[in-house]
């Protein structure tokens, strides 16, 4: 089972750290109220451990009558420092933490088709469930997710719940996954590898799709989890090609097995020359790489027979298909 601090903890803890001499004065004050955990500091500045819910008693006293510009705060140590000011925002998404915890996620599947329009794989696709039962907007539960540093907690929770849910779905699938959210491949991922051996399912059935709407900072990283997943027989994608950070030249250097092109690319690729030329300079760098070359986002025949006949060889999108749920995947 993973330990990482950010998956299930009890209580969030806090560290707060408080910088000037009129902020310190205060906080000098306030010592009896705000048990903290743990308090390490220098004459200038003050760094303490606090529970989540002494940081919520916290937040409206400190906007009164401390210096905010001084005060910075982080939820475990693996975290960034983030502005004081921002621990609102924080504290407003506490309710992804019911999510993560009851595990209100169920596996939606999209199918991905050859050229001939036989079935090649399926798309695993999270949807989420609110307290009443309604669907939630997966962008703002990722979100909620980011600002409460659970992404890991979440990530997991999706690809385990994706895992389970292709048990009787034929072909291969493919499933997404956050790399900033994997602190260690080789803890983060172990789970992964234990639900796909007890399920009796062949590694190269699962192909772990990167997606991160942020530009990849530590790309070393990035390839040390593709490199762990390759190394046990799984297959990776690279997602949204052509758009933000997925460049040439990341997917010249990071070697995927499958190069997926942006939506944005493909939606009327078939009468804008500008697109076209995206897509024939994508194809290209895949067939380079090796990278089967993949079009998400066909919504028309005369997309998907241009991209068809420019080379692309796997197809995705609402003209073949909409996500649908996964039958008896989940109780919700």
């Amino acid at each position: 089972m993973d330990n990482c601090s950010g998956c299930y903890p009890s209580e969030p803890i806090y560290e707060l750290r408080v910088e000037g001499e009129p902020n310190l004065k205060v906080l000098a004050g306030m010592a009896a109220m705000l048990r903290p955990l743990e308090r390490n500091g220098e004459s200038n500045w003050q760094e303490l451990r606090l529970r989540e819910k002494d940081m919520v008693g916290l937040a409206d006293f400190c906007s009164d009558h401390m210096e905010l510009e001084g005060m910075h705060y982080r939820q475990g140590s693996e975290s960034r420092w983030q502005p004081f000011s921002r621990l609102g925002d924080t504290l407003s998404n506490r309710w992804v933490d019911e999510v993560i915890l009851q595990e209100r996620v169920v596996s939606w599947a999209q199918p991905i088709l050859d050229a001939e329009g036989g079935l090649y794989a399926h798309e695993m696709l999270a949807r989420f469930r609110g307290a009443d039962g309604s669907l939630l907007s997966p962008a703002e539960v990722f979100a909620a997710a980011k600002a409460r540093n659970r992404l890991y907690a979440l990530d997991k929770l999706c690809r385990m719940t994706a895992i389970r849910s292709s048990v009787h779905l034929p072909a291969k699938v493919f499933i997404n996954f956050i790399p900033t959210s994997i602190y260690s491949p080789e803890h983060c991922l172990r789970s992964t590898i234990a639900l796909s051996q007890e399920l009796g399912f062949e590694p190269s059935k699962f192909v772990f799709e990167v997606v991160e709407t942020e530009k990849v900072e530590d790309l070393e990283h990035l390839k040390s989890i593709l490199r762990y997943y390759k190394a046990r027989g799984f297959r990776y994608a690279l997602d949204d090609v052509g758009a933000g950070y997925s460049t040439v030249e990341l997917l010249e250097d990071l070697q995927p097995h499958y190069m997926k092109l942006d939506r944005s690319y493909v939606d009327g690729v078939a009468v804008s020359t500008d697109k076209q030329a995206v897509a024939k300079r994508m194809l290209h760098a895949a067939r380079t790489t090796g990278a089967v070359p993949l079009a998400e986002g066909v919504e028309t025949e005369a997309d998907f027979e241009w991209l068809r006949d420019a080379g692309y060889e796997l197809f995705q999108g609402y003209y073949f298909g909409r996500p649908e749920p996964v039958s008896g995947a989940s109780k919700y």
